[in-house]
């Protein structure tokens, strides 16, 4: 295997709730590999050790971390979706708002016809645009 860059997010006891969600609410998306903490091993039994998404055909990596951090997710480092019509970036932004907070209301900002950032209810960020 060559050099890749991937995203990778940790969650604390919620990846596989959010991978699953994500990939049911972006099109072209799928859950390709879970691998999970086995008996005896430093994570709780049957949690997240490493998981491999497609968002749209962007692998993501997830992992659900068993030591609480100082730190989250902070919407410095967010995923950035070209959606494919209205319809669909009112949709997903819907969806990935809920529980969560809108950062940027959808509007026209300017360099889009149509752009919204949120963070979603585990503390993802968003940036939805309608190129």
């Amino acid at each position: 295997m060559g050099t890749s860059v991937r995203p990778f997010l940790m969650f604390e006891g919620k990846a596989e709730e959010a991978f699953t969600f994500y990939a049911g609410l972006i099109p072209d998306s799928e859950i390709v590999e879970i691998n999970r903490y086995g008996a005896g091993e430093p994570g709780p039994e049957g949690s997240v050790k490493l998981a491999l998404v497609r968002l749209a055909g962007q692998p993501v990596l997830c992992t659900d971390s068993f030591v609480s951090h100082g730190f989250s997710f902070t919407p410095s480092f967010s995923l950035f979706v070209d959606c494919g019509s209205d319809a669909e970036l009112e949709r997903i932004f819907a969806a990935l708002s809920e529980g969560g907070g809108v950062l940027m209301p959808l509007g026209d900002y300017g360099f889009s016809r149509r752009f919204g950032w949120v963070n979603d209810r585990f503390g993802v960020s968003w940036q939805l645009n309608l190129p």
